[in-house]
């Protein structure tokens, strides 16, 4: 093996991200650039998006932003399209855009449900759709394909006031079990990541008091993970041998319990 397959070993594979913009998906779309991979960004702030890919060229990679919502099915199968096009079919789906938004459920914040069910179930299914059959074909072809889905310990989890979250993160570690079996007899390997606390944007939407109390009392009672250090996780998972596949990989900060 040369010294820079070594350095890079991901060369040759094509990686497409959702929620790209920040967090987690920010984080993994420049590691994956690093170790040599094409990275295909997905996520709707088409600013951000533009910034990543000038990072990301600068450090010698190569990226490619698509704005799109992937709540809009049309929108997500036309982004596959272009990817295809421009990068050629992925071998890497890293499903990993996500809302949480917690409240009480006597407060009947139904816009709050439907958005979280819109993003975290429907928008993975848009994804999954439009991007698994470039991913069969680049098992087929390339002898190797990953399907990474972002999850959550709350998949498992009971915290009050996250019913809806929760249950649509029980619905992304199913639903990615489930889609193994399917899938990986024609050789993509399928994988849910289920991380703890994550230092992201990701609590910067919530606007519960007693939720915001809650995690600001776990964030500031321990050292929570990074973002980086998930996207390591992404990395370590795609740089397996193609023989191996770890179905689920949980991810916790050394204090959580």
């Amino acid at each position: 093996m040369s010294t820079q397959n070594i350095a890079k070993p991901l060369t040759g594979r094509t990686a497409v991200i959702t929620g790209a913009s920040s967090g987690l998906g920010e984080a993994t779309a420049e590691l994956l650039a690093e170790r040599g991979a094409k990275v295909a960004l997905l996520a709707r702030r088409a600013d951000r998006l533009d910034e990543l890919v000038e990072r990301i060229a600068k450090n010698g990679g190569r990226a490619l932003a698509v704005q799109v919502d992937v709540t809009d099915a049309a929108a997500v199968n036309a982004a596959a399209d272009r990817v295809a096009a421009e990068f050629g079919d992925a071998d890497l789906l890293f499903n990993n855009a996500g809302v949480m938004l917690p409240s009480p459920v006597t407060e009947l914040r139904a816009d709050l449900w439907q958005k979280q069910i819109d993003v975290n179930i429907t928008g993975l299914m848009n994804a999954i759709g439009a991007f698994t059959p470039q991913l069969v074909r680049s098992a087929k072809e390339k002898g190797v394909s990953d399907l990474i889905n972002t999850s959550s310990i709350a998949a498992t989890g009971v915290f009050p006031n996250f019913a809806v979250y929760t249950g649509s993160k029980a619905f992304v570690s199913h639903a990615t079990r489930n889609l193994r079996a399917e899938l990986a007899p024609q050789g993509v390997r399928v994988s849910a990541i289920e991380p703890g606390i994550v230092r992201s944007e990701l609590q910067s939407h919530v606007t519960d008091p007693g939720a915001n109390a809650w995690l600001d009392d776990a964030i500031s009672s321990m050292e929570i993970l990074e973002s980086v250090d998930v996207a390591e996780a992404v990395g370590f998972l795609a740089g397996q041998p193609t023989r191996v596949n770890f179905p689920q990989l949980v991810i916790m900060p050394t204090a959580q319990v």
